[in-house]
């Protein structure tokens, strides 16, 4: 296999186990994951939502009054509209550097816990905005709140997980966000029916429910690394030697970030751009943030639309079970290259479904059946995504990453992906607009790129533990070249030990 790798018996040695504590202290963290998705599945919700869009953006409203003959494509597009979702992603990017350092000299519990109270202060004021100005300001605060908790959950999990389980463990992040999705779709359906107006202000607002579950939760956690003997066995001598040399290679280092530039870290450099980038040009966020106005651009009317968004949010949810019951048995390739070619068709599917009713013009009635047709074809690239690169795209870079340059990696990771999901996020609908149906195809276009990628350049990682997890590269045909000769401090460490 092009991008596979062979695991050693010394691979499997770490005899920690499962046990209640890892399970909830996995449980309580992998909460942060609630937040991130709350706020994907609330905004696109309440962007939709008219009394919103009157008081905030009235321009948006009064274009999308306009009659059928008007270009379906174009009438949500708007710079102002685009500004509130997106400001949060560029928020979490500056933040995620911050929380970098955080992380390394304060310990996961502390970035997990500032992040949950800096996003409580912005659903706070998301909740009692009275212009776009308070607006913008809050969704800021919780785009800090999302830096934070993105940046040190994945490795959390990863560090406390026994490497027999850890995949299904770090899942559970991505689990949360999609439960936070769901939650916030169905709250968006039900707010949407309130008399007067208001029920955006519910929807906005409740996103401090998530934000106190991570912060009291977080309270309770005990720190990483790694609390080796929560695992069930007293017998912790190999990893705890492998844990220390670790931590002697750590200290040696006075500049991460100048060390992950170094040529012996290429590989791990490469994943932390390339696996968070092609996660966002999956088109995902497309979906699953701009659902509901995706859907009213396409014919829906406002209830159906938000109907919609709920299913494809539980698709979303059930979906990612999958990728937990299978990613530690099947590994992560596999689903990383089933999940892309099934994505890839749905792309084509649905770009031809949008193209044969609307074609170039943007001017259709729709019916329920073909409507169906396209929730359908949907749900298929949603539940694709869900038990592949979306859980996938934070496991695999939150366990490769030696532990000397394991902080500031992860921050670049989450820079990374919430620079192009801020970028996504800021041109979709000007995209939209312009490149019509056209849009599918370009990000099936990038999902052959992505597969292709998998397959030649990502090694296998089931079930090698996260210490020794540098010789998968000396192992892979291409990478090997960067390693070779060089190899980690840490790994020539370990094995003198």
């Amino acid at each position: 296999m092009a991008g596979g790798g062979s695991i050693t018996e010394k691979d499997k040695q770490y005899p920690g186990k499962m046990t209640v504590f890892v399970f909830l202290a996995c449980l309580v963290a992998s909460s942060g994951g609630l937040i991130f998705g709350y706020d994907i599945g609330i905004s696109g919700g309440v962007t939709s939502m008219d009394p919103f869009l009157i008081k905030f953006f009235p321009s948006v409203y009064a274009k999308e009054q306009e009659v059928v003959e008007t270009n379906q494509y174009c009438k949500f597009d708007s710079t102002l509209l685009t500004l509130f979702t997106s400001s949060l992603y560029l928020a979490a990017l500056v933040a995620s550097l911050f929380a970098g350092y955080i992380t390394k000299r304060c310990g996961r519990r502390v970035s997990m816990l500032g992040g949950g109270l800096i996003f409580l202060a912005g659903a706070i004021l998301n909740g009692l905005a009275q212009n776009v100005a308070m607006l913008i300001i809050g969704r800021i605060f919780l785009g800090i709140g999302v830096g934070f908790s993105n940046q040190s959950v994945p490795l959390y999990l990863s560090e406390m997980a026994p490497a027999k389980m850890r995949g299904m463990l770090n899942i559970s992040f991505q689990l949360m966000i999609t439960i936070g999705i769901l939650a916030a779709n169905l709250i968006n359906y039900f707010t949407a029916k309130i008399p007067g107006g208001w029920g955006w202000r519910i929807g906005l607002g409740l996103a401090a429910v998530p934000a106190v579950i991570m912060a009291g939760g977080s309270i309770f956690l005990p720190d990483t690394p790694n609390s080796l003997r929560i695992r069930g066995t007293d017998d912790v001598a190999l990893e705890f030697d492998d844990l220390v040399a670790a931590s002697e290679a750590t200290e040696a280092v006075e500049n991460p970030w100048s060390t992950l530039l170094q040529r012996r870290y290429r590989p791990q450099l490469a994943m932390a751009f390339l696996i968070p980038t092609l996660q966002q040009l999956t088109g995902i966020n497309v979906v699953m943030f701009y659902a509901p106005v995706l859907f009213k651009t396409i014919g829906f009317g406002g209830t159906a639309s938000l109907m919609s968004a709920v299913i494809t949010g539980l698709v979303n949810m059930v979906a990612t079970f999958v990728s937990i019951a299978t990613v530690d048995r099947l590994g992560r390739r596999k689903l990383l290259l089933q999940g892309g070619i099934q994505m890839i068709v749905a792309q084509l599917v649905l770009g031809t479904l949008i193209a044969a009713k609307f074609g170039t013009s943007g001017v259709a009635e729709i019916s329920r059946s073909y409507a169906i047709g396209v929730v359908f074809c949907i749900c298929v690239f949603v539940s694709a995504f869900a038990w592949s690169w979306g859980p996938l795209g934070w496991l695999v870079p939150s366990e490769i990453f030696p532990l000397e340059i394991r902080s500031a990696a992860q921050s670049a990771v989450v820079v990374f992906n919430m620079v192009f999901t801020f970028v996504i996020a800021q041109v979709f609908l000007m995209l939209l607009c312009r490149l019509k149906f056209g849009l599918f195809y370009f990000f099936g276009a990038w999902e052959v790129v992505m597969t292709l990628f998998v397959y030649f350049f990502l090694p296998e990682t089931k079930g090698i533990p996260i210490e020794e997890m540098d010789r998968i590269w000396a192992k892979h045909w291409y990478w090997k070249r960067f390693v070779d000769g060089s190899g980690s401090s840490k790994v020539q460490m370990s094995t003198a030990v």
